[in-house]
């Protein structure tokens, strides 16, 4: 039996089925948690192939690789060092488990299973894994340990066994993704498990982005009295050292890591840097191209590449039609100026004669409509493409997640593109984060201080500038009455009664959510983007794009 014990948290940012990488990343953190006197390392959940490894893991060679590189993993522990929790997807009996394992004296010398499998918004589980048995303690070097898989903390039955069963200190390796207000619903859930069972509880998550999701890290530790004894950083990886002494009353911890956590505006200014940067960069991509319209959709994903890739890796193409304004022009130079990213312009008015007079023959006898403006748009999102192809840079989409609930956008337009910043981001956010850019560099940001987006861009009424004199609320309600509406159709699911009982114009109201539902089939074409919201377009939405729902929605 041991009174002290020293356990390591290894905040690290795993790339899914990269083996050897992953392996290289839990190596790395083992000597530097050796040379503080850790006895034990905690990593993330799944932290050997990366999370979610979604249906990889349906892959026999896949799970063959896993557990070699874990038998690998544990060789190395017969060197008397740190002993190493991992997780890794993990075959017991010819069943595929999320599984949690202790590396010790060069051997697997524990395994649990996560019994709690989540189903819900992006995670599917339930599809690739068998759930596990309710786990018991493990005893580590006279200390038993409860392991707790993620999704088990989130709800009260596994804490509680672990507890009736004997463990001493709660460990929780997580891979969690980021949305808003999450750091504080963990705490709060942690917090209650602490309560109930009395023992103090260790909660580690990965960093890092996988696709559409961010994962935030901000690990923590609590004590039996639900006092906060470590706070890791978010968004960046982190190896913290927890003291923990066995007393009295239970084990105690002690720690020199805190760091609160990010606010709001912030925090999802990080989500959107570190999504953009890994998607880039695990993806092998050389940097990014967008197209720079002078508007604030267009600076602000700039400002955030720049951020996240450094403003050499940054592309800006001004594509002018002939309705394009002077302050337009001006606006974009001054913006990629003051990003000190480069910026090209090239015409499209070409590209507009071209097509007008290829369609002339069949567009004979019709008037000029929503058509000629498409023609614009794909010219743009054309153009791109074309640089893309030859150079390598991945095109960033602009569009927000307003302009994409309602279909403001054109398919194989604006929407082209390999990501996008904004796709969880409704336009009033937009606004806010561009001014809080403009008074905050992000920790961690390649970017400038001071200004990035000019005043103008913020302050002027937004426009696609696809005819004369265009703005977006000649076919759109007003942003703040949109961005509501359409927050109490997606994320919040509520009645038509309900929203109008908040204030809302009725018509305005079936108008949005009739647009809404017609714009589904676009957004299955839409190119995948950081999840900010509790409900972003794609696995947290899965809507039919055929449906008779809109026959049901009262016309009042």
């Amino acid at each position: 039996m041991t009174d002290h014990l020293t356990i390591a948290l290894a905040q690290i940012n795993p790339t899914v089925g990269k083996l050897d990488h992953n392996a290289a990343l839990i190596r790395q953190a083992r000597r530097e948690a050796a040379d503080a006197g850790a006895d034990l390392v905690l990593y993330p959940e799944l932290s050997v192939c990366g999370y979610p490894p979604e249906d990889l893991v349906l892959k026999p060679f896949f799970l063959d690789q896993v557990e070699a590189t874990v038998r690998a993993l544990a060789a190395d522990t017969a060197d008397g060092g740190p002993a190493l929790l991992v997780g890794a997807p993990w075959r017991v009996e010819g069943r595929r488990h999320n599984a949690a394992l202790l590396l010790d004296g060069g051997k697997i010398q524990a395994v649990r299973l996560k019994h709690d499998l989540p189903n819900y918004g992006p995670f599917d589980e339930k599809r690739v894994f068998e759930a596990g048995p309710l786990p018991g303690p493990i005893n580590f070097r006279g200390v038993r340990l409860g392991v707790v898989i993620c999704e088990d903390m989130w709800t009260p039955d596994v804490c509680e066994t672990l507890a009736e069963t004997g463990a001493e200190l709660l460990l929780v390796p997580n891979g969690s993704p980021f949305e808003l207000d999450k750091v504080d619903r963990r705490l709060s859930l942690a917090v209650s498990r602490v309560t109930e069972t009395g023992l103090p509880l260790i909660y580690l998550n990965q960093v890092g982005g996988q696709d559409e999701l961010v994962f935030d890290g901000a690990s923590f530790a609590l004590n039996p009295d639900r006092e906060l004894v470590a706070q890791l950083p978010a968004f960046v990886e982190r190896l913290a050292i927890t003291r923990w002494s066995r007393t009295a009353d239970g084990w105690t911890g002690q720690s020199k890591e805190m760091v609160p956590p990010p606010e709001s505006l912030s925090a999802i200014y990080g989500a959107m840097i570190l999504g953009l940067r890994d998607y880039v960069g695990k993806n092998g991509f050389p940097g990014v191209l967008l197209g720079m319209s002078g508007g604030i959709d267009s600076a602000i994903s700039a400002a955030v590449a720049v951020d996240a890739l450094g403003p050499d890796k940054v592309h800006c193409v001004m594509m002018p039609s002939p309705y394009t304004s002077q302050d337009s022009l001006d606006d974009a130079a001054q913006c990629a100026g003051l990003l000190g990213c480069r910026i090209d312009t090239i015409s499209i008015a070409p590209a507009m004669d071209a097509f007008a007079a290829m369609l002339a023959p069949s567009f004979a006898g019709t008037q000029p409509d929503i058509t000629e403006e498409n023609l614009q748009s794909r010219s743009r999102g054309l153009t791109l493409m074309a640089l893309s192809n030859k150079f390598g840079a991945m095109v960033l989409s602009t569009g927000n997640k307003s302009e994409m609930s309602v279909g403001y956008a054109t398919l194989y337009g604006d929407m082209c593109g390999g990501y996008s910043v904004l796709k969880d981001v409704y336009k009033t956010m937009v606004y806010r984060l561009s001014d809080w850019r403009n008074q905050n560099r992000p920790l961690g940001a390649l970017g400038p201080s001071g200004m990035v987006i000019p005043e103008r861009i913020i302050t002027k009424a937004p426009t696609a500038e696809l005819k004369p004199d265009q703005k977006d609320q000649d076919t759109l309600p007003e942003y703040a009455v949109l961005d509501d509406i359409l927050e109490c159709l997606v994320e919040k699911d509520m009645s038509m009664a309900d929203i109008v009982a908040r204030g809302h114009d009725a018509a305005t109201v079936n108008r949005v959510w009739r647009m809404l539902d017609r714009a589904e089939y676009k957004r299955r074409q839409a190119p995948p983007g950081v999840k900010i919201t509790s409900r972003s377009f794609g696995k947290d939405r899965r809507y039919p794009i055929t449906s008779g729902l809109l026959s049901l929605v009262p016309s009042k």
